[in-house]
């Protein structure tokens, strides 16, 4: 599994639109997902050990920040063929035994993923109330391993200084993670 660095962040750079299928058998798009203060749009899977060291950490920001007005989707666009903790079977089993509070859609086509420029899972995308781009880092300082609970929660840091100014953090720190999984064949 080779370990990639997410970009540096594109200020204001538009939300890309979509309509994926969630794992409670509804379709959901960009507008449903938002919130009235900003969204974050994540590029997960189950399989991947960076993942597995932050989701329980995922679960508990994504929530506290519903607070502030800011929602979350995740959407996992591995192939599942090759890499089958990652089927919508087993995304629906992790995400209700983690009682996720956001939607987790499959990007089976890989289309979202390469209209965002996702690179790697997890990868983070924290938009304003006008879906413009304002951060694109790390959720904290783990890696492999989760990190020591007093670590910064940066990730929460931004989006909620982005919630109260509509603008992200000048300094972020990318995040790393296992590639993203393309397809040989597109669908």
């Amino acid at each position: 599994m080779a370990a990639l660095q997410t970009p540096v962040c594109e200020f204001n750079l538009p939300a890309s639109d979509f309509s994926l299928p969630g794992i409670d058998g509804r379709n959901w798009t960009l507008q449903q997902c938002r919130g009235r203060n900003g969204l974050v749009v994540m590029f997960i899977c189950n399989h991947c050990p960076y993942v597995k060291a932050v989701i329980e950490r995922i679960v508990r920001d994504t929530r506290d920040l519903v607070q502030l007005g800011i929602n979350s989707v995740a959407i996992m666009s591995n192939d599942p063929h090759d890499y089958p903790e990652d089927s919508f079977e087993n995304m629906r089993a992790i995400a209700n035994k983690l009682n996720m509070p956001f939607p987790y859609l499959l990007d089976e086509t890989q289309d979202v993923a390469k209209a965002y420029g996702a690179v790697c899972t997890p990868d983070f995308f924290g938009y304003n109330k006008d879906l413009r781009l304002q951060y694109r880092g790390r959720l904290d300082a783990s890696r492999k391993d989760t990190a020591p609970e007093n670590v910064r929660r940066e990730l929460f840091d931004a989006m909620a200084l982005i919630a109260d100014t509509g603008t992200g953090p000048a300094e972020q720190v990318p995040s790393i993670g296992c590639s993203i999984k393309w397809r040989a064949v597109p669908l």
